[in-house]
């Protein structure tokens, strides 16, 4: 059996058990949170910023403490918070959020401006530091968008452990719309949106589904 089927086998599995319904009340609260007003959806955004380098677990216990503090605290608050609640890097990220304020209100009318989630992504990647093609694709995916790649390196462990692909140095954005080409064939081999089988991958490499 090509290494490709074993991997279509595997979340064919997951599809038919226990999992199915982890993932589809993630999925049911992306859409809910992309419902909520432009500062819910900012503070959304700030997740995505802390995840970039840094654990995911632990970024979503500092977005519940913080809270409305992604939207209020001074930059030098931030960054003590940040640092107290153990982020890799407080000062750089603290000052992202601050400058990316400028959007919070706003947010939600610009995302409904865009026809297509690529050019939304491509409007992120541009215009709010800290954000990468994975970062903006984390943010998409978690208020509602389906078919984005989130390429991390659970992700890359995965499609290179089936053979799907090789071991590179650097994720460039060539690289990055290639990988999602093979994630987005692999999505329409088992008839899923490439938002559930980002949470399927994870699943296999972490034993978890998070947001």
């Amino acid at each position: 059996m090509a290494k490709v089927d074993e991997l279509l086998k595997e979340v064919n599995r997951l599809k038919n058990s226990y999992v199915k319904k982890l993932v589809d009340a993630r999925i049911e609260e992306f859409k809910q949170t992309g419902r909520k007003s432009s500062r819910e959806i900012f503070k959304e955004l700030c997740f995505c910023i802390l995840t970039a380098n840094f654990n995911a677990e632990r970024s979503i216990e500092i977005q519940k403490r913080i809270g409305d503090g992604f939207l209020t605290l001074p930059l030098p608050q931030l960054v003590k918070e940040l640092k107290a609640l153990g982020h890799r890097y407080p000062e750089t990220r603290a000052r992202y959020i601050v400058e990316a304020r400028r959007h919070a209100d706003s947010l939600k009318e610009i995302i409904l401006r865009f026809k297509d989630a690529n050019s939304l992504r491509e409007w992120l990647v541009k215009n709010v530091k800290g954000i990468g093609f994975k970062e903006a694709s984390h943010f998409l995916r978690n208020i509602g968008f389906s078919d984005l790649a989130i390429i991390d390196f659970h992700i890359v462990n995965i499609l290179s452990k089936y053979g799907l692909m090789n071991g590179f140095k650097t994720m460039t954005k060539k690289r990055y719309l290639e990988i999602e080409s093979t994630l987005r064939k692999i999505a329409n081999c088992l008839n899923v949106p490439l938002a559930e089988l980002d949470l399927f991958l994870w699943y296999l490499e972490t034993g978890k589904v998070l947001k």
